[in-house]
Parts: structure tokens; C-alpha cells; sequence
């Protein structure tokens, strides 16, 4: 199978690789959109500033690729900042993001020790294929600042509380994103992974 991590060096495209790896797929790691046509899977990592992350996805000529992506129906899943860069805009320098789904990035509240980083519980909300398997509660990695706020609660299928609940898995018939980094959070992350593959084998 061709599953693309896409690279626009905003990303942890290491860790991302070898735990697709340990679930038998070696991805193709790239920044050529032309590599989507045939694109059984994308995965859409991210780490750091989001208007840096979006200039560099700008500047590569891969922001309307992605979308075109996603609205194909294939599997698509978002680590980390590439869930808050599925968002309309960012509260990080009010800059635009991809506007795949609507809402907005924001800064976790005042009074909280910022980033967020370290361990802590996802209670999913609904079902989805990419949660299969993984109990309620189960603990994952995160380190963020900011935080993805649909407007539409439909697509929120995980929470987390830290200050306040936010959305923390968004999972909607075949996009996928997390706010956590699966690759980082042991059996239950790599669990993600192992769901999202078999969801691209299903789509087919």
C-alpha cells in the first residue's frame, strides 16, 4: 500500500515512520503533492509554530492538494499541530489555517502551565474505526500550547481535561487527527496507527 507522510519540515517524521513501520507499512516520506493521486493514506504531522507551518505548507503548493485530499473520502489522519492546522484560523498570530473543518486553534487558558506536556487521559465519546479496540480513558503524550475547537461537536471523539476539556481526538468518516502523538504514547498510540492503516485497507 502507498501511504504519504507529508513533509514540510514541521514534523516528526522519524518517530511518525518507524511506528508505521512496527505496524508493517513503510510510508513514503514527501513534499510532492503529485504523490497524493495515487495516495492509498496521508498522514499530516506537526510540531511548533502554526502560521510558520502553514507558510511552509503554502510554500510548497500544499494546501489545496491536502484539501482535495480529504474531500476525496481517502483516509487522512492529522498528529498533534495537524489537527489545529485542520482549523479555519489560529489564535497563534491570528493567521489562517487550512480550513477543513470549522473552528478554531486557541490557547490553552490562562493559569496553566504552558505547553501542556506529558501523559493524560482521552475519553472518547463515540465510536470511530481508528478508536477500535483502545478502552476509554487510555493515556497518551501530548506537548502543545494550543488547542482545536470545532464548531461542530459532531467530530469531536476524544476529550482530554487539562484546565479545561478540550478536543483531543476529531474523527469524522475518513478524517482522522489527534491532538496527542500517537507514535509517542506506547501500545495504545501505535494502536491508532494499526487502526488508521486498516481503515485505508477497508476503503479500498
Amino acid at each position: 500500500m502507498k501511504l504519504v507522510v507529508i513533509d514540510y519540515e514541521s514534523g516528526n517524521l522519524r518517530s511518525v515512520s518507524r511506528a508505521l513501520e512496527s505496524q508493517g507499512v513503510t510510508p513514503l516520506v514527501t513534499g510532492d503533492s503529485a504523490e497524493f493521486d495515487d495516495a492509498e493514506a496521508v498522514i499530516l504531522p506537526g510540531v511548533g509554530s502554526g502560521p510558520a507551518a502553514v507558510d511552509a505548507l503554502n510554500a510548497r503548493g500544499l494546501v489545496g492538494p491536502i484539501r482535495e485530499y480529504i474531500a476525496s473520502g481517502r483516509p487522512f489522519l492529522g498528529v498533534c499541530l495537524g489537527l489545529q492546522l485542520l482549523m479555519d484560523r489560529t489564535e497563534e498570530g491570528d493567521a489562517p489555517c487550512l480550513g477543513v473543518v470549522s473552528g478554531n486553534a486557541k490557547l490553552l487558558p490562562p493559569g496553566l502551565k504552558v505547553p501542556h506536556i506529558g501523559w493524560n487521559s482521552v475519553k472518547f465519546n463515540q465510536e470511530h474505526p481508528a478508536l477500535a479496540g483502545i478502552p476509554s480513558d487510555s493515556y497518551f503524550y501530548f506537548v502543545h500550547s494550543y488547542y482545536a475547537a470545532p464548531k461542530d461537536p459532531t467530530g469531536v471523539s476524544g476529550t482530554t481535561e487539562y484546565g479545561i476539556p478540550f478536543c483531543s481526538v476529531y474523527a469524522k468518516d475518513n478524517l482522522v487527527a489527534t491532538q496527542f502523538h500517537p507514535e509517542k504514547s506506547g501500545p495504545a498510540g501505535l494502536r491508532i496507527y494499526k487502526n488508521f492503516i486498516g481503515m485505508t485497507k477497508g476503503s479500498n
